[in-house]
């Protein structure tokens, strides 16, 4: 296979890798060019601008896309794989989209047609691929965290099923739209699982997860009657949410089971805190590290000459 432009285009990012054959990262782009800055009559654009600054030699003609790109609102559509489903077959339902010069495919998203618990996904299905093709033998409980976790059942390469939590865009809404913006006065969180404010939110939402929508007046109450920091309500929030998050996701697995975590950076940290106060093992999977795997992995497949 010769090098590939493999690339993660999400709602709010772009990350581009070229690989060469053995899956080695020659060169990197990443911007903020997402899909919700963009019409769709500008992805092709960007895509060539970030594929014009590459030095000749490295200038991929096939590229390999996962995420929001595929999505109604993206640069062209890739209809929803429906779970259960193999992650190796999805690769077969990758659209090609007319790019004059290039081979440009997108990978679709997954989707559960449940009409009582309708869920879909789009990005993760590839950090997945990575995983199921690294370890073809790795099963169990995924925790996927971000503006919307996701959760997922994996069997032997194959998605069984899978949930969303909406935690990052809750803790948006509430720390910037609702009564608690007065109190946490534009303030983030800490990001430090070991901060005492978060630890009491995560251990609170762990005991009593239902009890969430009565606990979250308290930080208001709490910055009018004692003063709290404005960081010291973030965290808490953060540990409420996140907490919630871990036990509503954690709920009907065996507890002696290991959660494979697929995050980098704060997420990772925050949320491997959680499972761990939550008494489960973590096997942490670098996030980009799995998306890139899952591209390569997919570029083979589509070109395996």
């Amino acid at each position: 296979m010769e090098t590939v432009a493999a690339v993660d285009w999400g709602t709010s990012s772009f990350r581009l890798w070229v690989l060469d054959a053995a899956g080695a990262v020659l060169a990197e782009r990443r911007s903020a060019e997402g899909m919700s800055t963009l019409a769709q009559d500008r992805f092709e654009p960007v895509l060539r601008s970030h594929l014009a600054s590459l030095p000749e030699a490295e200038r991929p003609s096939r590229v390999v896309i996962c995420g929001m790109a595929g999505a109604r609102q993206g640069w062209r559509e890739a209809p929803y794989a429906d779970v259960p489903v193999s992650l190796p077959g999805i690769v077969s339902r990758a659209v090609t989209v007319p790019a004059e010069g290039l081979d440009v495919r997108i990978l679709p998203g997954l989707a559960s047609r449940d009409e009582t618990a309708p869920d879909v996904l789009r990005g993760e299905e590839t950090q997945l691929l990575g995983l199921a093709l690294d370890d073809p033998a790795l099963g169990g409980l995924v925790c996927m965290p971000g503006t919307h976790t996701k959760w997922v059942l994996l069997e032997k390469g194959a998605v069984r099923g899978f949930s969303t939590v909406m935690t990052g865009e809750l803790f948006a809404l509430l720390s910037k739209e609702s009564i608690l913006r007065h109190t946490l006065a534009g303030e983030a969180p800490t990001g430090d699982p070991a901060a005492d404010p978060f630890r009491a939110g995560l251990a609170t939402a762990l005991a009593d997860p239902g009890g969430l929508v009565a606990r979250l007046f308290g930080i208001r109450a709490g910055g009018l009657l004692f003063g709290t920091a404005g960081s010291a309500a973030a965290d808490r929030l953060s540990g409420l949410l996140v907490g919630a998050d871990v036990a509503a996701g954690l709920g009907g697995s065996a507890a002696d089971e290991p959660v494979v975590l697929v995050a980098s950076g704060r997420l990772a940290d925050i949320y491997a805190a959680a499972l761990q106060a939550a008494g489960r093992t973590v096997r942490p999977v670098d996030a980009d590290d799995a998306v890139r795997h899952g591209l390569f992995h997919a570029a083979r497949q589509i070109w395996p000459g």
